[in-house]
């Protein structure tokens, strides 16, 4: 099992050390800008990187669970490719938001369409596979057959 799961963990682990960049960058932005805890307004450079740090954490469960349910019912590498594209589009979303507000839209509806494709694989995967599983109907490779992939 560890070497079938071996690309999502590592996504995953990257994942929490990006998360871990982005409070550690809130963390300066408050010394720097002289903003005490528990305090969320202040300067607008600094409301930036605490908006883009939030939103950031407010995302990252939803993408680690579909990370996982893509990986495991559907493509450990395809979906492991996709959580790579989700973290560097977060960090380029982060370092966007951080310079202008409007630096953030391209990073933002990227990393979104890689979510969606995240979650519409995991869909697909848990469909075929409870397909197979309580309905003895193996639809994935009555596709493949129908498709001339077999």
């Amino acid at each position: 099992m560890m070497e079938e799961t071996v690309g999502l963990a590592a996504v995953t682990v990257l994942g929490v050390l990006e998360q871990a960049y982005f409070s550690l960058q809130v963390i300066y932005s408050r010394r720097k800008h002289s903003v005490s805890p528990p305090a969320t307004s202040g300067p607008p450079e600094f409301e930036r990187v605490f908006r883009a740090q939030a939103n950031c954490s407010e995302y990252f469960p939803i993408f680690i669970v579909v990370l996982w349910t893509s990986g495991v019912f559907f493509s450990q590498g395809l979906s492991s490719v996709c959580g790579l594209l989700y973290l560097h589009a977060r960090l380029r979303y982060f370092r966007g938001y951080s310079q202008s507000a409007q630096g953030r839209l391209a990073p933002l509806y990227f990393s979104a369409q890689v979510l969606w494709a995240l979650i519409g694989f995991s869909s697909l995967g848990v469909f075929f596979t409870f397909c197979r599983v309580y309905l003895n109907l193996d639809l994935l490779h009555g596709l493949c057959c129908a498709l001339n992939l077999v």
